[in-house]
């Protein structure tokens, strides 16, 4: 038992993926396990724990942001920096006035012996290692998910990609595998605790193969075996993951969602070759190809960068043409972020920011076009809905959730009725 943390108010807050959302609810569960009172970061708070993010200059930005408000919340607290932005700027925060402890990934499972030495002695030693110089996958435990509803269940940690405009190899290390036994054992617990539905997550999720050679396929199918589950959801992919093989034996499985979040960045050719992507677009267009073979309408979503160095007119021309004819569900679009560290970073002929904001407008005016057009595909039709949430608008109750496309739903009902369907699966009229 750490005594000194028992009774201490800790809050906190999450930037970035879903990796640190599933570490910052595993950092929440050893705190209160400890007697720590986990409050809001609006409350005043005796500790401070800020979960970074270092993917762009603005995620940094607004992590820095957060730490300084923090301590203008409460001088006295203490204030943790965690995660990427500890990785990525060591030294930098190691001098920030405003920060009493930083924490660099594969130590944050130590959180709780971290503060309580701190409270004790005023320093704190071994808090940042050389992440790119282990093999370790931290162990770190999720008891209660931050939502009901669903939990983000992280499987895998690291990248061996080095895409030349990406820091994250640099701030996560190389690719490393949750064993499969402890990923069924938390998701059994989850489970038990009330959750439907899952989403595995990880920094590269189709590298996923622990120690005894299990891959993301025998993940899934076992998985697919444990009771009450009812939906099982996968974060980002490589287009390589996904063949017949793959689909054939996932489209078996009614717990296996149809949404697929496809790797992507750029669809013209050259530009992929100096992102130092391992895939052409008319690979990545085969892969397409190949889901909506084995589903339905499946909800195929992606990212793109905009304004990539060297990326000329002609280039993004091909990117919106190709994206016109793929058609995806969801596309969320980046203007492209120079990151200190990466080979992108000096690349010449730099696009303007005035091109990138252009370039990015088209291609937001694109995506929510063809949001629109998929979602108007299923009008009329009977969905099954996950209730998460319920709102009232002027007298008037919904209730809200997603289908297993992750298609938002909201549907009007009696104030009962909203509050006794928060976290069962309703069939719902579109």
């Amino acid at each position: 038992m750490f005594v000194n943390i028992k009774g201490k108010k800790v809050s906190i807050y999450t930037l970035g993926c879903k990796v640190n959302q599933y570490e910052s609810d595993s950092m929440m569960n050893m705190l209160e396990a400890e007697g720590a009172c986990i409050v809001p970061f609006d409350d005043k708070a005796d500790i401070y724990i800020i979960n970074t993010c270092s993917v762009t200059n603005m995620a940094e930005r607004k992590s820095r942001q957060i730490i300084h408000r923090a301590k203008k919340k409460n001088k006295n607290a203490i204030i943790v920096a965690a995660g990427c932005y500890v990785q990525a700027a060591e030294d930098s925060l190691r001098q920030d006035e405003h920060i009493d402890i930083i924490v660099g990934n594969n130590r944050k499972g130590n959180i709780a012996k971290i503060l309580d030495e701190f409270i004790e002695t005023h320093s704190v030693n071994d808090t940042v290692i050389d992440i790119n110089s282990t093999n370790e996958y931290e162990h770190m435990v999720l008891v209660k998910p931050n939502e009901h509803c669903r939990a983000y269940v992280k499987i895998q940690d690291g990248c061996n990609n080095f895409c030349s405009y990406c820091i994250i190899p640099y701030t996560r290390g190389r690719i490393r595998s949750r064993k499969k036994e402890e990923v069924i054992t938390e998701v059994k617990r989850v489970v038990s605790s009330g959750v439907k539905e899952i989403v595995l997550t990880g920094i590269n999720l189709s590298s996923y193969a622990d120690e005894n050679g299990n891959t993301l396929l025998e993940l899934l199918l076992d998985l697919c075996n444990i009771s009450g589950l009812c939906r099982i959801r996968m974060g980002s992919l490589e287009p390589r993951v996904i063949t017949e093989k793959f689909l054939a034996e996932i489209s078996r499985q009614d717990k296996i969602c149809p949404h697929f979040h496809l790797s992507l960045q750029s669809a013209c050719n050259e530009t992929l070759k100096r992102m130092n992507r391992k895939y052409t677009i008319e690979e990545y267009e085969e892969k397409c190809r190949l889901i909506r073979k084995y589903y339905d309408r499946p909800a195929i979503t992606t990212d793109i960068i905009v304004g990539f160095p060297g990326e000329t007119t002609e280039e993004f021309n091909i990117t919106r043409k190709n994206l016109e004819r793929i058609n995806l569900y969801e596309m969320h679009i980046f203007k492209y972020s120079k990151r200190n560290g990466t080979v992108a970073y000096s690349m010449p002929n730099q696009v303007s920011d005035k091109d990138k904001e252009e370039r990015s407008n088209i291609l937001i005016d694109m995506a929510k076009r063809h949001k629109e057009e998929y979602e108007c595909s299923f009008k009329g039709e009977s969905l099954q809905v996950l209730v998460e949430e319920y709102v009232e608008e002027n007298g008037i109750y919904y209730m809200k959730g997603h289908t297993e496309r992750y298609i938002l739903v909201q549907k009007e009902s009696d104030a009962c009725t909203c509050r006794n369907s928060i976290n069962n699966i309703l069939e719902v009229t579109y």
